[in-house]
Protein backbone atom coordinates (compact mmCIF):
# COMPACT_ATOMS: atom_id res chain seq x y z
CA UNK A 1 0.00 0.00 0.00
CA UNK A 2 1.57 3.37 -1.01
CA UNK A 3 2.09 5.52 1.81
CA UNK A 4 1.62 9.05 1.85
CA UNK A 5 4.91 11.57 3.30
CA UNK A 6 2.94 12.97 6.10
CA UNK A 7 1.96 9.42 7.58
CA UNK A 8 5.35 8.06 6.82
CA UNK A 9 6.66 11.58 8.83
CA UNK A 10 3.87 10.74 11.46
CA UNK A 11 5.63 7.07 12.04
CA UNK A 12 8.73 8.18 12.11
CA UNK A 13 7.94 11.53 15.09
CA UNK A 14 6.05 8.63 17.02
CA UNK A 15 8.95 5.96 17.02
CA UNK A 16 6.10 3.35 16.47
CA UNK A 17 7.55 0.07 15.72
CA UNK A 18 5.51 -0.95 13.26
CA UNK A 19 2.26 1.07 11.24
CA UNK A 20 -0.76 -0.41 9.79
CA UNK A 21 -2.81 -3.67 11.48
CA UNK A 22 -1.60 -6.37 9.76
CA UNK A 23 -4.23 -7.31 6.28
CA UNK A 24 -2.96 -10.68 5.25
CA UNK A 25 -5.84 -10.56 3.10
CA UNK A 26 -6.92 -8.41 -0.05
CA UNK A 27 -9.65 -5.62 1.75
CA UNK A 28 -13.57 -7.22 1.63
CA UNK A 29 -16.28 -5.31 0.51
CA UNK A 30 -19.33 -5.19 2.61
CA UNK A 31 -22.59 -3.64 1.34
CA UNK A 32 -24.12 -1.80 4.10
CA UNK A 33 -27.70 -0.79 3.67
CA UNK A 34 -29.95 1.91 5.59
CA UNK A 35 -32.81 -0.03 8.01
CA UNK A 36 -33.92 -0.11 10.65
CA UNK A 37 -31.31 -2.36 12.40
CA UNK A 38 -28.33 -0.78 11.02
CA UNK A 39 -28.71 2.97 11.90
CA UNK A 40 -28.04 4.85 14.79
CA UNK A 41 -30.91 7.52 14.63
CA UNK A 42 -29.49 10.73 16.68
CA UNK A 43 -26.55 9.55 18.39
CA UNK A 44 -22.70 8.30 18.87
CA UNK A 45 -22.20 5.72 21.42
CA UNK A 46 -19.99 3.95 23.35
CA UNK A 47 -22.65 1.21 24.11
CA UNK A 48 -24.02 1.14 20.64
CA UNK A 49 -24.47 -2.77 19.02
CA UNK A 50 -22.76 -3.36 15.74
CA UNK A 51 -24.50 -3.38 12.74
CA UNK A 52 -21.44 -5.01 10.77
CA UNK A 53 -18.14 -6.34 11.68
CA UNK A 54 -15.17 -5.92 9.42
CA UNK A 55 -11.29 -6.46 9.59
CA UNK A 56 -9.21 -3.62 9.35
CA UNK A 57 -8.50 -2.23 5.92
CA UNK A 58 -11.93 -3.58 4.66
CA UNK A 59 -14.27 -1.25 2.16
CA UNK A 60 -17.97 -0.64 3.25
CA UNK A 61 -20.20 0.60 0.71
CA UNK A 62 -22.31 2.38 2.57
CA UNK A 63 -25.71 3.87 2.18
CA UNK A 64 -26.94 6.86 4.08
CA UNK A 65 -30.48 8.93 4.38
CA UNK A 66 -30.87 12.69 4.14
CA UNK A 67 -31.60 14.48 7.40
CA UNK A 68 -35.74 14.58 7.53
CA UNK A 69 -38.45 12.27 7.52
CA UNK A 70 -41.41 11.59 4.66
CA UNK A 71 -43.74 13.91 6.21
CA UNK A 72 -41.42 16.81 6.02
CA UNK A 73 -40.21 15.87 2.29
CA UNK A 74 -44.15 15.36 1.26
CA UNK A 75 -45.09 18.83 2.66
CA UNK A 76 -42.39 20.62 0.65
CA UNK A 77 -44.13 19.17 -2.23
CA UNK A 78 -42.11 15.83 -2.96
CA UNK A 79 -44.09 13.43 -4.71
CA UNK A 80 -44.42 10.18 -2.51
CA UNK A 81 -42.86 7.87 -5.01
CA UNK A 82 -39.48 9.87 -5.05
CA UNK A 83 -39.42 9.73 -0.70
CA UNK A 84 -36.93 6.45 -0.53
CA UNK A 85 -38.63 3.28 1.07
CA UNK A 86 -35.68 2.49 3.54
CA UNK A 87 -36.58 6.55 5.21
CA UNK A 88 -40.27 5.95 5.77
CA UNK A 89 -39.78 2.30 7.08
CA UNK A 90 -36.93 3.64 9.63
CA UNK A 91 -38.72 6.71 10.86
CA UNK A 92 -41.72 4.40 11.21
CA UNK A 93 -39.79 1.64 13.07
CA UNK A 94 -37.13 3.43 15.20
CA UNK A 95 -38.80 5.55 17.72
CA UNK A 96 -38.81 6.27 21.59
CA UNK A 97 -35.29 5.35 23.50
CA UNK A 98 -34.10 4.23 19.87
CA UNK A 99 -34.07 7.54 18.31
CA UNK A 100 -32.47 10.94 19.85
CA UNK A 101 -31.19 12.64 21.22
CA UNK A 102 -29.82 14.57 17.76
CA UNK A 103 -31.52 14.15 14.46
CA UNK A 104 -29.45 12.63 11.68
CA UNK A 105 -29.74 9.09 10.88
CA UNK A 106 -26.19 7.88 10.81
CA UNK A 107 -25.56 4.17 9.29
CA UNK A 108 -23.55 2.13 11.65
CA UNK A 109 -21.93 1.59 13.71
CA UNK A 110 -18.86 -0.49 11.76
CA UNK A 111 -17.57 -2.25 14.59
CA UNK A 112 -13.62 -2.60 12.85
CA UNK A 113 -11.39 -5.35 14.42
CA UNK A 114 -8.08 -4.87 16.00
CA UNK A 115 -9.37 -0.91 16.69
CA UNK A 116 -8.57 0.10 20.83
CA UNK A 117 -8.48 2.87 22.97
CA UNK A 118 -5.61 5.31 21.66
CA UNK A 119 -5.44 4.03 17.86
CA UNK A 120 -6.68 6.24 15.26
CA UNK A 121 -9.25 5.25 12.81
CA UNK A 122 -8.02 6.10 8.80
CA UNK A 123 -11.11 6.45 6.60
CA UNK A 124 -10.22 6.40 3.37
CA UNK A 125 -13.19 8.09 1.34
CA UNK A 126 -13.10 6.51 -2.19
CA UNK A 127 -16.42 7.43 -3.54
CA UNK A 128 -19.76 9.18 -2.75
CA UNK A 129 -22.89 9.06 -5.34
CA UNK A 130 -26.04 10.80 -5.00
CA UNK A 131 -28.86 7.90 -4.82
CA UNK A 132 -31.42 10.25 -5.08
CA UNK A 133 -32.00 13.09 -7.51
CA UNK A 134 -33.24 16.00 -5.27
CA UNK A 135 -31.99 17.58 -2.27
CA UNK A 136 -33.13 20.25 0.45
CA UNK A 137 -32.36 23.75 2.05
CA UNK A 138 -33.97 24.99 5.16
CA UNK A 139 -33.42 28.51 6.55
CA UNK A 140 -32.24 29.27 10.18
CA UNK A 141 -29.07 29.40 11.40
CA UNK A 142 -26.73 31.42 12.63
CA UNK A 143 -28.98 34.74 11.34
CA UNK A 144 -32.64 33.47 10.97
CA UNK A 145 -33.99 36.58 11.22
CA UNK A 146 -33.52 36.78 7.32
CA UNK A 147 -35.68 33.75 7.06
CA UNK A 148 -39.38 33.38 5.61
CA UNK A 149 -41.00 31.26 7.65
CA UNK A 150 -43.60 30.91 4.85
CA UNK A 151 -41.45 29.76 2.67
CA UNK A 152 -40.92 26.29 3.87
CA UNK A 153 -38.07 23.93 3.02
CA UNK A 154 -36.71 24.65 -0.82
CA UNK A 155 -36.03 21.55 -2.74
CA UNK A 156 -33.39 21.91 -5.11
CA UNK A 157 -32.75 19.11 -8.30
CA UNK A 158 -29.32 17.43 -8.28
CA UNK A 159 -28.18 16.37 -11.93
CA UNK A 160 -25.78 13.88 -11.98
CA UNK A 161 -24.84 14.27 -15.25
CA UNK A 162 -23.21 17.93 -14.95
CA UNK A 163 -22.66 17.87 -11.06
CA UNK A 164 -24.81 21.13 -10.34
CA UNK A 165 -28.04 22.05 -9.36
CA UNK A 166 -29.71 24.87 -10.30
CA UNK A 167 -31.09 26.82 -7.28
CA UNK A 168 -33.25 29.89 -9.69
CA UNK A 169 -32.85 30.68 -13.04
CA UNK A 170 -29.32 31.40 -14.02
CA UNK A 171 -28.18 30.39 -10.86
CA UNK A 172 -26.57 27.11 -10.54
CA UNK A 173 -24.23 25.35 -7.79
CA UNK A 174 -21.65 23.06 -8.53
CA UNK A 175 -21.76 19.77 -6.71
CA UNK A 176 -19.39 18.08 -3.86
CA UNK A 177 -21.19 15.71 -2.70
CA UNK A 178 -19.76 14.55 0.89
CA UNK A 179 -20.66 13.23 4.59
CA UNK A 180 -21.81 16.34 6.92
CA UNK A 181 -21.58 13.34 9.60
CA UNK A 182 -18.76 10.87 9.61
CA UNK A 183 -16.99 9.83 13.27
CA UNK A 184 -16.61 7.10 15.73
CA UNK A 185 -17.75 6.48 19.66
CA UNK A 186 -17.10 8.90 22.09
CA UNK A 187 -14.92 8.18 25.07
CA UNK A 188 -17.43 6.24 27.33
CA UNK A 189 -17.73 8.30 30.29
CA UNK A 190 -19.78 10.89 27.72
CA UNK A 191 -22.85 8.65 26.78
CA UNK A 192 -25.02 8.79 24.38
CA UNK A 193 -24.28 11.96 22.64
CA UNK A 194 -25.93 14.14 20.11
CA UNK A 195 -25.25 13.66 16.65
CA UNK A 196 -25.71 17.15 16.11
CA UNK A 197 -22.76 18.76 17.56
CA UNK A 198 -19.01 17.45 16.60
CA UNK A 199 -16.49 16.67 18.87
CA UNK A 200 -12.90 14.88 19.32
CA UNK A 201 -15.05 11.37 17.73
CA UNK A 202 -15.70 13.95 14.78
CA UNK A 203 -19.81 13.21 14.08
CA UNK A 204 -21.05 16.39 12.82
CA UNK A 205 -17.68 17.86 11.51
CA UNK A 206 -19.87 19.47 8.52
CA UNK A 207 -16.73 19.94 6.52
CA UNK A 208 -16.72 20.51 2.93
CA UNK A 209 -13.38 19.40 2.02
CA UNK A 210 -14.40 15.37 3.06
CA UNK A 211 -15.05 14.23 -0.24
CA UNK A 212 -14.16 11.54 -2.30
CA UNK A 213 -10.41 11.50 -2.40
CA UNK A 214 -10.09 12.90 0.99
CA UNK A 215 -8.61 10.50 4.21
CA UNK A 216 -10.04 11.33 7.54
CA UNK A 217 -7.78 10.52 10.86
CA UNK A 218 -10.44 9.95 13.37
CA UNK A 219 -8.82 9.19 17.43
CA UNK A 220 -10.41 6.14 18.50
CA UNK A 221 -12.12 5.49 22.34
CA UNK A 222 -13.82 2.34 22.68
CA UNK A 223 -12.70 -0.88 21.31
CA UNK A 224 -13.88 -1.58 17.55
CA UNK A 225 -13.97 2.07 17.08
CA UNK A 226 -17.87 2.09 16.16
CA UNK A 227 -17.97 3.97 13.15
CA UNK A 228 -21.12 5.59 11.60
CA UNK A 229 -21.95 7.91 8.48
CA UNK A 230 -24.56 9.87 7.07
CA UNK A 231 -26.07 13.18 6.76
CA UNK A 232 -25.39 13.51 3.36
CA UNK A 233 -24.81 17.19 1.50
CA UNK A 234 -24.56 17.70 -2.11
CA UNK A 235 -22.85 21.35 -1.87
CA UNK A 236 -22.17 23.43 0.90
CA UNK A 237 -20.72 26.64 1.83
CA UNK A 238 -18.29 26.73 4.68
CA UNK A 239 -20.17 28.46 7.77
CA UNK A 240 -23.49 26.66 6.56
CA UNK A 241 -24.75 29.25 8.10
CA UNK A 242 -28.26 28.41 7.49
CA UNK A 243 -27.98 25.50 9.23
CA UNK A 244 -28.35 23.55 5.94
CA UNK A 245 -26.66 22.41 3.03
CA UNK A 246 -28.18 20.89 0.02
CA UNK A 247 -29.47 18.23 2.03
CA UNK A 248 -29.56 15.01 0.40
CA UNK A 249 -29.01 10.91 0.70
CA UNK A 250 -25.85 9.40 -0.38
CA UNK A 251 -23.82 5.77 -1.25
CA UNK A 252 -20.14 6.01 -0.73
CA UNK A 253 -17.64 3.53 -0.40
CA UNK A 254 -15.22 3.65 2.71
CA UNK A 255 -11.99 2.30 3.54
CA UNK A 256 -11.51 1.77 7.08
CA UNK A 257 -7.88 1.02 8.66
CA UNK A 258 -6.57 0.66 12.21
CA UNK A 259 -3.44 2.76 12.76
CA UNK A 260 -1.27 2.02 16.06
CA UNK A 261 1.27 4.48 14.73
CA UNK A 262 -0.50 7.61 14.65
CA UNK A 263 -1.82 9.31 18.35
CA UNK A 264 -3.96 12.07 17.75
CA UNK A 265 -6.23 14.78 20.16
CA UNK A 266 -8.68 15.56 17.16
CA UNK A 267 -9.69 14.38 13.75
CA UNK A 268 -7.29 15.73 11.05
CA UNK A 269 -7.69 15.05 7.31
CA UNK A 270 -5.59 15.04 4.00
CA UNK A 271 -6.84 15.78 0.37
CA UNK A 272 -4.40 15.22 -2.88
CA UNK A 273 -3.77 18.65 -2.71
CA UNK A 274 -3.49 19.60 1.68
CA UNK A 275 -2.98 19.00 5.11
CA UNK A 276 -6.69 19.44 7.52
CA UNK A 277 -6.33 20.15 11.15
CA UNK A 278 -9.33 20.55 12.91
CA UNK A 279 -11.27 21.24 16.35
CA UNK A 280 -14.33 22.58 18.18
CA UNK A 281 -15.85 24.64 20.57
CA UNK A 282 -18.93 26.36 22.48
CA UNK A 283 -16.21 29.96 22.01
CA UNK A 284 -15.27 30.02 18.15
CA UNK A 285 -11.58 31.51 19.56
CA UNK A 286 -11.42 28.65 21.14
CA UNK A 287 -12.09 26.17 18.30
CA UNK A 288 -9.88 28.59 15.97
CA UNK A 289 -7.20 28.32 18.50
CA UNK A 290 -7.08 24.75 18.40
CA UNK A 291 -7.27 24.02 14.73
CA UNK A 292 -3.99 26.24 14.63
CA UNK A 293 -2.37 24.75 17.77
CA UNK A 294 -3.07 21.35 15.62
CA UNK A 295 -1.70 22.34 12.22
CA UNK A 296 1.58 23.85 14.07
CA UNK A 297 2.00 20.79 15.87
CA UNK A 298 1.12 18.89 12.81
CA UNK A 299 3.93 21.12 11.09
CA UNK A 300 6.43 20.75 13.88
CA UNK A 301 6.03 17.14 13.91
CA UNK A 302 6.63 15.82 10.44
CA UNK A 303 8.51 18.83 8.95
CA UNK A 304 11.52 19.28 10.76
CA UNK A 305 10.49 22.84 12.10
CA UNK A 306 10.19 24.48 15.10
CA UNK A 307 7.23 25.51 16.30
CA UNK A 308 8.27 29.30 15.83
CA UNK A 309 8.99 28.20 12.61
CA UNK A 310 5.78 26.09 11.93
CA UNK A 311 3.56 29.02 13.24
CA UNK A 312 4.78 31.33 10.76
CA UNK A 313 4.27 29.07 7.82
CA UNK A 314 0.12 28.62 8.66
CA UNK A 315 0.10 32.58 8.97
CA UNK A 316 2.37 32.87 5.47
CA UNK A 317 0.74 30.45 3.51
CA UNK A 318 -2.48 28.43 5.71
CA UNK A 319 -6.28 29.21 5.71
CA UNK A 320 -7.94 29.05 8.82
CA UNK A 321 -11.85 28.49 7.87
CA UNK A 322 -14.96 28.87 9.95
CA UNK A 323 -15.85 24.94 9.09
CA UNK A 324 -19.64 25.54 10.68
CA UNK A 325 -21.25 27.85 12.85
CA UNK A 326 -24.55 25.94 14.02
CA UNK A 327 -24.08 22.55 15.49
CA UNK A 328 -24.44 23.71 18.61
CA UNK A 329 -23.11 23.88 21.43
CA UNK A 330 -19.87 23.44 19.42
CA UNK A 331 -18.55 25.42 16.43
CA UNK A 332 -15.94 24.17 13.90
CA UNK A 333 -12.51 25.61 12.66
CA UNK A 334 -10.27 23.89 10.25
CA UNK A 335 -6.44 25.01 8.96
CA UNK A 336 -5.99 23.97 5.08
CA UNK A 337 -2.32 23.72 4.41
CA UNK A 338 -1.19 23.37 1.08
CA UNK A 339 1.25 20.67 -0.21
CA UNK A 340 2.57 22.64 -3.02
CA UNK A 341 4.94 24.81 -1.15
CA UNK A 342 7.33 22.17 -0.65
CA UNK A 343 8.31 21.80 -3.88
CA UNK A 344 9.78 18.61 -5.03
CA UNK A 345 9.61 17.12 -1.95
CA UNK A 346 6.22 14.83 -2.43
Amino acid sequence: MKRSLVLLALTLACGATFALTAQTHPPTTHRLLATPDTVAYGYYWSEAKPALRIASGDIIDVDTLLTNTPAGLAKAGVPDAQIQQSLKTIVAEVTGDRKGPGGHILTGPVYVEGAEPGDVLEVKILSIDFAIDYGYNGCSGIVPENCDRSAGLKILPIDKKTMTSQYAPGIVIPLKPFYGSIGVAPAPELGRVSSNPPGKHAGNLDNRELVAGTTLFIPVFVPGALFEVGDGHGAQGDGEVDQTAIETSLRGRLQLTVRKDIKLTWPRAETPTDYISMATDPDLMVATKGAIQEMVDFLAATRSLTKHQAYQLVSMAGHVVVTQLVDKPNMGVHVKMPKSIWMGKR
